[in-house]
């Protein structure tokens, strides 16, 4: 049930295909999932058969202004791996003090990209995401 790693990092961005061309140039990154024309998320391999990540979210162009953006710019998502994300989420909900220091976003879920997760928001407002692996990500 512990956590063992850091999986990836999500970045909010504003232009996937300009974002995914910048990343794709960057040696050692390697796209695994979305691309230019993703609708939302594209992710990159960090290293050679690593089990690391960068994600790129594409944030909601409904921003009525550049300081909207800037403001939704700073979003950082932390995704940890954990064996037993069920197990884990009911531990952390049942803890009563862990409880009042966060938000729970979801209970756990499966995703299109091949994962088990949930999401918190730490006590500054972070996302952290607890997940586990449930297929490997084809690209």
């Amino acid at each position: 049930m512990e956590v063992y790693q850091i999986s990836a990092v999500t970045l909010m961005v504003k232009n996937m295909e300009k974002s995914c061309n910048f990343y794709s140039r960057i040696p050692g990154l390697r796209l695994v999932h979305g691309g230019t024309t993703a609708d939302s998320f594209s992710t990159f391999e960090v290293g050679r058969n690593s089990d690391i990540y960068l994600n790129l979210e594409l944030r909601n162009n409904d921003a009525s202004s550049d300081e909207d953006w800037k403001q939704g710019r700073d979003f950082v998502r932390i995704i940890f791996h954990t064996e037993d994300v069920d197990k884990l989420y009911s531990y952390l909900q049942n803890d009563a003090n862990f409880s009042k220091l966060v938000s729970f976003e979801n209970e756990p879920t499966d995703a299109s990209w091949g994962e088990r997760f949930f999401h918190i928001q730490d006590p500054d407002g972070y996302q952290l995401s607890f997940a586990k692996p449930i297929r490997k990500v084809q690209p």
